[in-house]
């Protein structure tokens, strides 16, 4: 009886221990393999177009030979604007610097009677230029940015005849000033982006000086200050694989 006793407690180990050397023999389960996220590189040189609305503030003075005022107003005229823009820009890591050139054709003009006299001013925005740098953060696809810069406007100031409409002195006159600006863009194709931009202008003011008789008998020159507002909508495409998405591993 001690006999078949010990036989199968030896044949209880044995197999015991065989089936430790197989598990311990048994490939480990590999863990899954990290997931594979894609990230939007918004480095590179772009060209689109851009479209919308804009409001031209103008605050005229019509002065005497001693500087005073002899008639002032101010007027606001909105209307459309189309053009487009180019520049490049680089990301490192989440930040995206940029630099960008920025043309439009603009139709912003108003005109109003001046004081008590018999003549009316008509002022026109027909052009507007911003040369801006960039700063953003970027949010794979998505780009937050603010932009800030220089900014030229085309203008023409027209003296007229109110009566008959004829025009009796005009000056035409390229101003520079300051722009600040923010937008959003979303890459919408590995190399095509689109957005929407704020941007206001800062043209100061500037002094012009009239010859005509019909009106210097009125007053000598005028100083008009003006501010501009533009809300456009972007189009982007950007050249190469710039835009291409990168892999990265978490």
């Amino acid at each position: 009886m001690m006999k078949r006793l010990l036989l199968a407690t030896v044949g209880l180990v044995a197999l015991c221990t065989a089936g430790t050397a197989m598990a311990a023999d048994m490939a480990v389960k590999a863990p899954p393999p990290a997931p594979i996220v894609p990230i939007y590189n918004w480095t590179g040189f772009y060209i689109g177009g851009n479209g919308g609305w804009a409001q031209n503030h103008n605050c005229v003075d019509f002065l005497d030979a001693a500087g005073v005022a002899v008639a002032s107003g101010c007027r606001d005229r909105s209307g459309g604007v189309i053009g487009g823009q180019l520049g490049y820009r680089w990301q490192a890591s989440q930040w995206v610097f940029g630099l960008e050139a920025q043309g439009d054709w603009a139709d912003l003009s108003n005109q109003r009677v001046i004081g008590a006299t018999l003549l009316s001013a008509r002022t026109k925005t027909s052009a507007i230029g911003l040369f801006t740098g960039q700063i953003g953060y970027a949010w794979n696809a998505s780009l937050f940015y603010v932009k800030g810069g220089a900014a030229v406007t085309d203008n023409r100031l027209s003296i007229l005849d109110t009566a008959s409409g004829t025009e009796l002195a005009a000056q035409s006159a390229t101003r520079w000033g300051a722009a600040v600006g923010v937008g959003w863009e979303y890459s919408f194709a590995p190399n095509w982006s689109a957005g929407i931009e704020y941007d206001h202008l800062f043209m100061g003011h500037r002094n012009n000086s009239f010859t005509a008789p019909a009106v210097t008998a009125a007053f000598v020159n005028d100083r008009i200050r003006q501010d501009v507002d533009m809300l456009t909508l972007r189009v982007n495409y950007r050249f190469g694989n710039y835009g291409s998405p990168v892999v990265a591993r978490y």
